[in-house]
């Protein structure tokens, strides 16, 4: 199968669990977003080894390579709703800034732990 083929192929993949959890999230009335519960359901079926990562690799990467096209949405909006920006822009920048700092501290802590959960499994930090 040539490489575009499986990239679409995971693609839709993970498409499918973004629907799962939407419909779970519909069926259960969960307060989470559909597509964040199937993320975290191709989470757990990595962990518990029931979904070999090659499976939904491709996919992801391209997915992640490709986010700024996510934004692109966001970017109209800012253009549409110029007045309230203009009126609430200050709120607005300290809920970007406090968001962003939380983030970033956020994402490098669970990074370092990563770091160091996989370094204690093969030796290489002694306890």
């Amino acid at each position: 199968m040539s490489k575009a083929l499986r990239i679409i192929t995971q693609v839709l993949f993970l498409y499918l669990f973004a629907l799962l959890g939407n419909f779970l999230v519909k069926l259960l009335h969960l307060p989470i977003s559909g597509s964040i519960l199937g993320l975290f359901i191709v989470l757990g079926l990595l962990h518990f080894k029931v979904l070999k990562l090659s499976t939904v690799e491709l996919g992801a990467s391209f997915l992640t390579s490709e986010m700024l096209l996510f934004f692109i949405p966001s970017a109209v909006a800012i253009i549409q709703y110029k007045s309230e920006i203009l009126q609430h822009g200050s709120q607005f920048l300290i809920v970007i800034l406090l968001s962003t700092v939380t983030v970033m501290a956020v994402t490098g802590l669970v990074a370092q732990f990563a770091i160091r959960r996989l370094a204690n499994k093969k030796g290489e930090i002694g306890q």
